[in-house]
């Protein structure tokens, strides 16, 4: 992997420490964090509930090969996190993602999984409402650490490769920021500082360092951004920033 996603996959690890304790996930009754696999090819299903089931606070609960599947077993298991495959055959994980964030007074936090970080298709899903994505090739440790983060209600997100998706959605012929209108321009300018900091990958405790207050006034103003923008989490706040201009890729 590249360095740039071992430091975001860094930052993920420092900040699902502690997540069983902070975290609001349904369980078990066992305290561990439930999962869904959603993937069309039988032996990546059997890999990551491999790598899952051998942590002691996570659990797959359920598997399933596609689109069609995996959206009423998720209603009938209720899992905390889903692991979503974006190309499968049928209703793929795009149009998955659709239905359980929209379909689902509290739907599971779904983190995609794909073979490109570039793919088109992450980022449809992640406009789609999903928290975030994880590579294939990703490590064992970065697997159950991505899954522990989404699930305390954190997003994972690699700038870069965000930053080079929304260059083919609608950000690309900007080269100065676009007027603050809509949504956007409800923002404080503390808050859009925040924003832009969210966009560059930085969590919490990091955008605290940076502007020089605590981490529950940079929490209130995330809060506040979310709230704003008719976001569901950072991810789309991110999203809403790159394909208004508020952001500029690159």
């Amino acid at each position: 992997m590249s360095t740039e996603h071992d430091t975001e996959q860094d930052r993920a690890r420092d900040s699902a420490q502690g997540t069983e304790q902070d975290s609001g996930h349904r369980t078990d009754g066992s305290g561990a964090i439930r999962v869904v696999i959603a993937d069309d090819e039988r032996l990546v299903r059997m890999g990551l509930r491999v790598v899952i089931d051998a942590e002691p606070d996570l659990s797959v609960v359920g598997e399933a090969s596609d689109g069609a599947e995996v959206v009423p077993l998720v209603r009938e298991l209720r899992p905390d996190v889903v692991l979503m495959d974006v190309r499968m055959p049928g209703i793929d994980g795009i149009r998955a993602t659709e239905q359980l964030v929209g379909g689902m007074a509290e739907p599971p936090r779904i983190l995609v999984v794909t073979t490109f970080e570039h793919d088109d298709h992450v980022y449809d899903a992640l406009r789609a409402g999903a928290a975030g994505f994880l590579l294939k090739r990703a490590r064992a440790e970065e697997m159950v650490q991505a899954v522990r983060l989404v699930a305390r209600g954190d997003s994972l997100l690699f700038p870069a490769a965000v930053r080079e998706l929304a260059l083919r959605h609608g950000a690309g012929g900007r080269r100065e920021a676009a007027p603050n209108r809509g949504p956007i321009g409800r923002l404080t300018e503390r808050e859009g500082q925040v924003l832009r900091l969210m966009a560059t990958g930085l969590n919490n405790g990091e955008i605290a360092r940076q502007l020089v207050v605590s981490q529950e006034t940079v929490k209130t103003h995330v809060g506040s951004v979310l709230a704003k923008l008719g976001a569901r989490d950072r991810t789309q706040a991110v999203i809403a920033a790159y394909e208004s201009g508020f952001v500029l890729p690159g």
